[in-house]
């Protein structure tokens, strides 16, 4: 089992989450997190960090955020690894409760 980042961080990308993590399994995309499925160890710490309630256990995902397994699977490819906590984005705050963000996730 892995853990992967939902729809809920895009565009706030909080790193609270990488601070905790045993392993380097998050990787930064310009306004998203995602978890290779390769490092996690599923340990779990990551999942209360999240001040979003952005991370799942990949059993657990919501039935509409299941295409992010996959997409935090193909994007660990392309964002580098994350091994320290940075700062939010400067909008965090204004999309933290925005639903339907996808669209706006950049790569």
């Amino acid at each position: 089992m892995t853990h992967v980042v939902t729809e809920a961080c895009i565009c706030c990308r909080y790193t609270d989450c990488v601070d905790v993590c045993p392993v380097d399994c998050f990787h930064a995309g310009p306004n998203f997190l995602v978890i290779d499925p390769d490092e996690c160890i599923d340990c779990a710490v990551c999942i209360p960090e999240c001040p979003v309630n952005a991370i799942y256990a990949d059993t657990d995902v919501p039935e509409g955020q299941r295409h992010f397994i996959e997409l935090n699977a193909e994007l660990t490819r392309e964002f580098p690894v994350l091994s320290n906590t940075e700062p939010a984005l400067p909008d965090a705050e204004q999309w933290k409760s925005v639903t339907g963000k996808l669209a706006h996730l950049k790569r």
